[in-house]
């Protein structure tokens, strides 16, 4: 009898061990899913071989030290807009090339500078500011009520607006 109590003693002992075990995995990796992925690369997959800046006070400086006008990016890693927006901009080739000539920043957070957003605080949006640190409010989207919107289907736009960018600082000199 005590043999038989020992056993399902053991028995309950080895089956709570068990599922304590499996307990422990679920909630380990349901706390590595819900934890934010921090980016590998200031380029946040926008482009990889291209220089970042990380803050927007470097970016404005060395637009202003190098003479090169600076395309701000703002996005979220979470919106399907913004990742949609930035899989087509990573994959066109002709504007990863242009994108060099430029000072580049994407930001995932909201700047205290109302420059900055216009005509308000959306994703995706992409704003050029020329090395005189003005914002080119002549540079928009093809949208009246989102001026710096860019969807994957306006990425022809996108690359225009980039040659635009630079255009008018060749004029300029």
């Amino acid at each position: 009898m005590e043999k038989s109590y020992m056993s399902v003693f053991l028995l309950l002992v080895a089956l709570s061990c068990a599922l304590a075990k499996d307990a422990l995995k679920k909630e380990t990796k349901e706390t590595k899913e819900t934890k934010p992925k921090l980016p590998q690369t200031l380029s946040r997959g926008w482009g990889d071989q291209l220089i970042w800046t990380q803050t927007y006070e470097e970016a404005l400086f060395r637009s202003k030290t190098s003479n090169k006008p600076l395309m701000i990016i703002h996005h979220l890693d979470d919106c399907p807009h913004s990742q949609a927006l930035k899989k087509v901009f990573a994959e066109h080739k002709e504007i990863q090339k242009l994108a060099e000539k430029f000072i580049l920043l994407n930001l995932v957070y909201e700047t205290t500078d109302k420059n900055l957003s216009p005509d308000g605080q959306y994703v995706p949006r992409i704003l050029f500011i020329d090395p005189t640190l003005t914002v080119r409010a002549d540079i928009t989207g093809r949208y009246s009520n989102r001026l710096y919107a860019y969807e994957p289907s306006d990425i022809s736009l996108l690359f225009s607006n980039m040659q635009k960018a630079l255009k008018i600082l060749k004029t300029e000199l």
